[in-house]
């Protein structure tokens, strides 16, 4: 277990970029990849929820990991999100990511079926024990009714693969709770964007981010400024930062981020159907908090 990473800081879930007939977009999300880590982030997670893992084949969930892969060229790891509906193909997946050279993987315990603890444990045992590769466990118990509790972790505590838990619970209190359970076991992630300063207040090694698509320089320097203890320059960047935080805590995710890429002039809105690029006065609101939020970005120079 002692060679296996300690993963810390600003893992994006990037989006996965389509041209305007839903295929693809190899270029753009090279474009993209490059500039997160330019701008200093220290991982990559593909085919998130984010990344509209469920409108991907398997093949371009391998095609996507592959592309930034290439473009991460061991300057930052390269995860990739592993949720399937069947165990069966979580494995084939998971063999295949392996194959290509991921450096770990980011695992939902169970997605559509809500798996009682002793199916979500034990479906996380056997894709760790196929895939062979370090593993971050993805807690989302608000928006995939599947919750992995800190007991739950502890009993996982002997499966070497796992490395790092990324919680996305809306109770802040949980990741007092974790360490006060399972200690230094784990690489603690906060997956929820407008719960940024607080998780790592209370000691999150990282942010599983969101809206760092659009705006890594300034996630970045919300952790840096977070871990050297200067939490009233935090303090003023998250106020700055927590209206377009809130967009990643939609059912409009997708699109409320592929917006602010767009704005920001790193990608464009093109999604898969069924969902479709915000309109009418949903987007109005939306385009207002993100104009506002680049007008008045706050000057990051100087401060490290």
């Amino acid at each position: 277990m002692s060679s296996l990473p300690r993963w810390s800081g600003i893992f994006p879930a990037v989006t996965t970029k389509f041209d305007a007939d839903e295929n693809l977009d190899i270029a753009a999300m090279e474009r993209h990849y490059d500039w997160l880590i330019t701008n200093g982030i220290d991982g990559i997670v593909t085919g998130g929820s984010l990344g509209e893992a469920s409108t991907l084949s398997l093949e371009e969930k391998l095609e996507v990991a592959k592309t930034a892969l290439r473009v991460a060229d061991g300057r930052v790891p390269v995860l990739a999100n592993v949720s399937e509906t069947r165990t069966a193909n979580a494995i084939r997946y998971a063999e295949a990511a392996r194959e290509l050279g991921v450096q770990g993987l980011m695992l939902m315990p169970s997605v559509l079926y809500p798996a009682d603890t002793r199916e979500a444990m034990a479906n996380v045992r056997t894709i760790a024990a196929a895939a062979r590769l370090p593993i971050m466990v993805y807690n989302n118990p608000v928006a995939y009714k599947v919750d992995l509790t800190p007991a739950d972790f502890l009993a996982l505590a002997d499966c070497e693969w796992l490395v790092a838990i990324k919680e996305s619970t809306d109770n802040i209190r949980r990741l007092t709770d974790l360490r006060n359970v399972v200690a230094q076991r784990y690489q603690l992630f906060i997956g929820v964007d407008d719960l940024s300063f607080e998780g790592l207040a209370l000691g999150c090694d990282g942010l599983l981010a969101g809206l760092c698509t659009a705006f890594p320089a300034e996630t970045v320097a919300l952790y840096k400024l977070m871990r050297a203890k200067r939490y009233d320059e935090a303090l003023k960047l998250y106020q700055w930062f927590t209206p377009l935080l809130h967009l990643d805590v939609s059912t409009k995710l997708v699109q409320n981020i592929k917006l602010a890429e767009t704005l920001a002039g790193v990608g464009n809105e093109h999604v898969r159907r069924p969902r479709l690029p915000l309109a009418g006065e949903e987007r109005a609101r939306v385009e207002a908090i993100i104009r506002t939020g680049i007008e008045t970005r706050p000057d990051l120079h100087g401060l490290f």
